[in-house]
């Protein structure tokens, strides 16, 4: 018998690099096609999916306002940012035939819905991918606090995050080769220890709902899924 996902409805945060970037600015087709194939893989399996992906590939708000800009019009820059990689993840996920919707907190009726929760979980009922762009819609929050926020919204079961390691570690695996990886964390260890998984706010949303947050490395070929069905290398934290 097939394994049976541990999660039926699950919100699946990227970041703008990590999910169509490919470490590069702007978009790059490879990676792009390779995480759109990672969600089909699931949406095909039954889950219930939705998706929040940042806009760092192009644009760092947080890192303009350090250099002077002023901090909200920053923001609603960043914000834009991510409207377009959804955009461009929605045309990728049609290509390869899965129904897709992308909702905006910024209201853009002429490329996309306007966030409305119900009509969100309406679509994940039926069978459809959605992705929210734009954050919350207000500067002064990250795209982590945008997806622990939609994550309770739509009564997700896991918020599950993709970056480039396979897990979280006591320090940077890519510069420290003795850094060790958790297999489990709790949400107060990740707050105390200063973990950069997601920011102290969305961690704790994400206690505060109950919300397990699992990190896994989303440029293994399959490893979405995998994780899924508890199988493979990742860190749950809960």
């Amino acid at each position: 018998m097939p394994v049976q996902p541990r999660h039926k409805r699950i919100l699946l945060k990227l970041s703008g690099e990590a999910g169509v970037g490919g470490d590069k600015f702007g978009i790059d087709p490879a990676t792009l096609a390779a995480v759109a194939d990672e969600i089909a893989q699931v949406a095909r399996a039954g889950v219930q999916i939705c998706v929040v992906v940042g806009g760092g590939n192009f644009f760092r708000g947080a890192a303009l306002a350090e250099a002077g800009m002023e901090r909200a019009s920053a923001d609603y820059m960043g914000m834009l940012a991510t409207i377009m990689n959804a955009l461009a993840l929605q045309s990728s996920l049609e290509k390869v035939g899965v129904f897709t919707r992308v909702q905006s907190a910024i209201p853009m009726e002429a490329v996309c819905e306007p966030y409305i929760r119900r009509r969100a979980v309406r679509h994940l009922e039926k069978g459809r991918v959605v992705i929210f762009a734009a954050g919350v819609g207000a500067p002064f929050f990250t795209t982590d606090s945008g997806a622990a926020l939609r994550a309770a919204e739509m009564g997700c079961e896991a918020l599950y995050k993709g970056t480039s390691v396979d897990g979280v570690y006591t320090a940077d695996p890519k510069k420290d080769p003795n850094a060790q990886r958790y297999e489990t964390l709790s949400y107060q260890d990740v707050l105390a220890k200063n973990l950069k998984v997601m920011d102290p706010s969305a961690v704790s949303l994400m206690r505060d709902n109950h919300i397990p947050i699992v990190v896994f490395d989303i440029r293994e070929r399959g490893n979405l899924l995998k994780v899924l069905n508890g199988e493979g290398v990742f860190t749950t934290i809960a």
